[in-house]
């Protein structure tokens, strides 16, 4: 890692933990409008919101931060969330919650492209980028801790109604994190726009690409069936109150922390390959304990509150390390490219995850939460192999 990326690596991680304060906030706002009777029908497409955006931006984001640079496009992109963050808290009508993902959504996309591409023009080596990825996006899961547990606290405090001047604290975040960025001399490439992104798209695209992206959406549809939904499973299936709920959710986040903060230490002294596969199965092992409670024992057992948050511990590495491994033997002309393929492709897994969730609570069928998820689990499991022999025989 060079010098220059270490003098950055603060507001790289701020830009993370400011973006995973609003983006992982879903699960608090379908926890406090559900019981403003909206149904989970209209609450489930809030994720669509969010992540649609994501999805149609990124595409085109390249050629934005190709033409006015990273160091102006992160700025801008957080300008917009502190703005937003600030007015949130005064606004009351449903249809304003959707408007607010989708530009909050749309400012990720350009903010996370900014961040990939900045690590990756200053580092090529596999291992190297998997340590300082799982650093950075450790700070995304240290968001949703922050997020989870301090509007926990308002919640539950005298103070609940005012759940929403939370926001606020986002939007001083904003402004310290782009004072620091207005202070640092960021190297840029050369300002370029392509002509035509598709074409370079479909040149891009291969079987191995394909595949990296069919583990992507599934992983991030794993994880967002945790992060927007645990709370409400927490309080609708096992009976703990809100409060409670953000907690035992926060638990999570605490441990995905953890998880990418080991794997950032040590993962030089393992195969990614093997590496990942381990967390994997640690994952699948975990569910089956889940499911071994709640068949043999309660649906409801509280023993499950304890053991949810574990997973958070193996499946937190597994995002950053497969990114690593593809974008360090990605060309650096087409890191961006790839970068907002990726961010397309997790933003497509968490909203028909979140689609998905919304039947299952809808319907009341929350006794499957768990044998859902491990279905799930066990495709990215194959789909993951598959990526990995493609890669090896690549390489």
């Amino acid at each position: 890692m060079t010098t220059q990326l270490h003098k950055i690596s603060l507001p790289l991680k701020l830009t993370f933990l400011i973006f995973s304060m609003v983006l992982n906030c879903v699960g608090i706002v379908i926890l406090q409008l559900s019981e403003e009777k909206i149904t989970y029908d209209q609450l489930g497409f809030l994720e669509s919101f969010k992540d649609l955006p994501i999805a149609f931006i990124s595409l085109f984001a390249v050629n934005f931060i190709g033409k006015f640079g990273t160091k102006k496009s992160l700025i801008s992109a957080l300008t917009v969330v502190g703005f937003c963050s600030l007015i949130l808290p005064f606004v009351e009508v449903f249809w304003f919650y959707k408007l607010w993902f989708a530009v909050i959504g749309t400012c990720f996309a350009l903010g996370k492209i900014c961040v990939y591409g900045i690590l990756r023009n200053n580092i090529s080596d596999e291992k190297s980028l998997a340590k300082t990825m799982s650093s950075v996006e450790a700070s995304f899961m240290i968001g949703v801790f922050v997020v989870n547990t301090g509007f926990g606290w308002i919640i539950s405090s005298q103070f609940s109604q005012f759940w929403k001047f939370g926001f606020l604290s986002i939007s001083v975040l904003s402004a310290v994190t782009i004072f620091l960025f207005s202070r640092l001399s960021i190297s840029e490439p050369l300002k370029t726009e392509k002509e035509n992104i598709f074409k370079d798209l479909l040149a891009f695209i291969n079987p191995l690409v394909i595949i990296f992206l069919a583990v992507i959406f599934s992983i991030v549809f794993v994880e967002q069936s945790f992060n927007s939904w645990l709370p409400s499973y927490y309080k609708n299936h096992l009976k703990v109150n809100s409060f409670f709920a953000l907690q035992a959710s926060s638990f999570m986040a605490l441990f995905s922390y953890i998880g990418r903060t080991i794997t950032a230490n040590i993962i030089h002294k393992f195969s990614l390959n093997r590496y990942y596969v381990l967390c994997l199965s640690l994952i699948i092992l975990v569910l089956i304990c889940i499911l071994g409670i709640q068949y043999l024992d309660s649906t409801d057992s509280r023993a499950l509150l304890f053991l949810f948050p574990v997973i958070g511990l193996f499946l937190s590495p597994l995002y950053p390390v497969i990114n690593s491994k593809m974008i360090a033997h990605t060309n650096k002309a087409k890191a961006g490219l790839l970068t907002s393929l990726i961010v397309i492709f997790s933003s497509l897994g968490s909203s028909v995850s979140s689609i998905i969730m919304s039947v299952l609570f809808n319907q009341q069928l929350l006794e499957f939460y768990s044998m859902y998820i491990l279905c799930a689990v066990i495709l990215v499991f194959i789909i993951s192999i598959i990526y990995f022999r493609f890669a090896d025989k690549n390489n």
